[in-house]
């Protein structure tokens, strides 16, 4: 049934990397996955969609923000969050909006369809299929924690995933010690 997806591995394994009462972000959330694991996590979550029935979805786990992200105003304009997660999206005109919307100290974890979908499945158009090595580009400004970009083959699909940390101010010039495990 949609939305009883298990979170994403990708976000569970990175989620060490938010503040024990952070705030996140889920760009366009669907049914609320990750808001929910979060949520019972402690974090304050905030969830954007285009969808109604989304929304009305994901109220129980923190605020929900009915909004087409694609066609109008970027609702959370001047917000930022210690996480913002997004898996399964890609709307290029809003990645810069996407990357001003991780705090300083925050930490943003994406993934999505890359390009090679197209010969196992949907999204196959190259409109909603990252080119290699995009999701890297996009990160500019923030420090790659982890990054993969190849295959996964349950379920097939080619795939770019990214944990990145935006630095806040003042910090050293010491290379940042950010944990690659929830163990450190």
């Amino acid at each position: 049934m949609h939305g009883t997806e298990a979170p994403s591995a990708w976000v569970q394994r990175w989620s060490h990397l938010v503040a024990p009462q952070g705030t996140v972000l889920d760009v366009a959330c669907g049914h609320g996955r990750h808001l929910q694991w979060f949520a019972q996590r402690g974090r304050s979550v905030t969830g954007v969609d285009r969808s109604a029935e989304a929304i009305e979805a994901v109220k129980p786990f923190g605020r929900a923000v009915l909004a087409d992200i694609e066609n109008g105003p970027w609702p959370l304009e001047g917000e930022t969050f210690d996480a913002v997660v997004v898996t399964n999206y890609l709307w290029r005109a809003l990645l810069p909006v996407i990357m001003r919307s991780v705090a300083p100290g925050g930490v943003l974890i994406y993934e999505t369809f890359a390009t090679g979908n197209e010969s196992v499945g949907k999204p196959s158009r190259p409109d909603f299929l990252l080119q290699p090595g995009e999701l890297l580009r996009a990160c500019e400004g923030l420090h790659v924690v982890a990054y993969e970009d190849g295959f996964c083959d349950r379920p097939e699909r080619f795939v770019q995933r990214i944990a990145a940390v935006r630095k806040p101010p003042g910090t050293p010039d010491s290379p940042p010690r950010y944990p690659l495990d929830a163990t450190g």
